[in-house]
């Protein structure tokens, strides 16, 4: 049961950071331009200050989502069709040609470049409450900590897995690969969407 709610945190995870954004290009843009080192610096910093993002989602809207009921069906009934719209969005969107833009690479640089994207990105605030905190209130509560534990292992895995490639790949990456993972990313968002919405049905509808 443990390994179900791991493995459903972890293909969220996936399916909510794989997408093509800012985070996304500043790794690929990286992978392109930069030497080993400073990839694997700007894939471990995306990481931590992603993950940070994800547990403030998840902890912090998800317990007051338990502590306020009205609040919880509110968040479900919205969050469901802003999840399903991000999805749709992402299925349908187009995908840019990749730029290896010249940047300053100091520690410093790529510290505030990565905490930017991150927490100073009021669109991703917003998602991460909606979808992660949406998901939260749904989850029994002895497996909550099996599920966010997935969601940041995908973290993890996906953007050092994506800088180390996109690094030894350089010559190969095409925008088609970008527009292929944004769909699958797009329909796997949307399902959880869908997921939310019947929560709500189920928790104030048929209760």
């Amino acid at each position: 049961m443990n390994l179900i709610y791991f493995t459903q945190g972890f293909v969220l995870g996936l399916a909510y950071v794989a997408p093509i954004g800012t985070q996304n290009m500043y790794v690929i843009n990286a992978g392109l331009k930069e030497k080993p080192l400073k990839v694997l610096q700007v894939s471990l910093l995306t990481i931590f200050f992603d993950i940070s993002l994800a547990l403030a989602c998840f902890w912090g809207v998800g317990a007051l989502l338990d502590r306020f009921l009205f609040l919880k069906g509110l968040v479900l009934f919205l969050g469901s069709f802003a999840v399903i719209a991000i999805g749709i969005k992402l299925a349908i969107a187009p995908v840019g040609e990749i730029q290896a833009k010249p940047r300053q690479t100091s520690f410093l640089s790529v510290f505030f470049s990565c905490f930017a994207i991150t927490w100073l990105n009021p669109q991703a605030l917003i998602d991460g409450s909606l979808l992660l905190g949406g998901i939260y209130s749904t989850l029994p509560g002895q497996m909550v900590q099996y599920f966010i534990l997935g969601t940041c292992s995908a973290s993890f895995c996906w953007f050092l897995s994506l800088g180390g490639i996109v690094y030894f790949l350089r010559g190969y990456f095409r925008s088609s690969t970008l527009k292929i993972i944004n769909l699958i990313c797009g329909i796997i968002i949307l399902i959880y969407g869908m997921k939310l919405g019947y929560s709500f049905i189920q928790y104030f509808l048929l209760a």
